[in-house]
């Protein structure tokens, strides 16, 4: 990860996370400034708010911060979440334990195209991906802790095992499942997206 520092905020960027979802770029390229020749990253041309902000509105994780100010660290949210996205990845927003690193949020493939895996990189555009951002709604009781670690683990050549208190929804917000386990596909051929149904054998999946 690179390390841009500020007088009062350090801006990180980890090139290996970052799944281009342009928001840093549109939030304000005056501190990322789109197609720089040289240094894109400027802490000093906006206040830590506004740099907060748009770090944590950066879905895959990529940019992060530590605030020099005194002021608070990014913290997990109090309700863990798998959002997901129409003909695109996972996005996760949680306490994430991951590969023994712990971080709050990540965008992870579920079109099986990755060269990055388990992160996405913007292959599933390339490869022509599709499935839905809205499918069917489970009805689930209410979680009774929302929040707290979440362990993702990418299974050998199968799904991604999520345990932990998570609720699954839509693109525009509706819960499909709230609950402590969970598999979700990863290989793109599951029939039941987002959840596994053992297409990843029948395919050959590798990952």
């Amino acid at each position: 990860m690179a390390v841009v520092e500020g007088e009062k905020i350090d801006i990180g960027f980890s090139g290996r996370r970052c799944m281009h979802s342009r928001n840093c770029v549109l939030g304000d390229p005056r501190v990322f400034v789109p197609n720089a020749p040289g240094q894109w990253i400027h802490p000093e041309a906006a206040s830590v708010e506004k740099i907060v902000a748009l770090a944590e509105a950066c879905p895959s994780g990529a940019i992060t911060y530590v605030r020099k100010d005194g002021g608070p660290q990014e913290q997990p949210p109090v309700v863990n979440t798998v959002r997901i996205r129409e003909n695109g990845p996972l996005a996760l927003h949680a306490e994430i334990v991951l590969g023994g690193e712990t971080f709050c949020r990540a965008t992870l493939c579920r079109c099986g195209a990755s060269e990055n895996k388990p992160f996405c990189d913007g292959s599933h555009a390339k490869a022509g991906f599709t499935a839905t951002g809205e499918p069917p709604l489970k009805d689930t009781p209410a979680l009774e802790v929302r929040d707290g670690p979440l362990t993702v683990t990418p299974t050998t050549n199968g799904p991604l095992k999520l345990e932990g208190n998570v609720e699954i929804v839509t693109g525009t917000g509706h819960t499909v499942d709230r609950t402590q386990r969970a598999f979700l596909c990863r290989c793109g051929h599951s029939a039941n997206k987002p959840f596994c149904d053992g297409s990843h054998k029948r395919v050959g999946f590798v990952g």
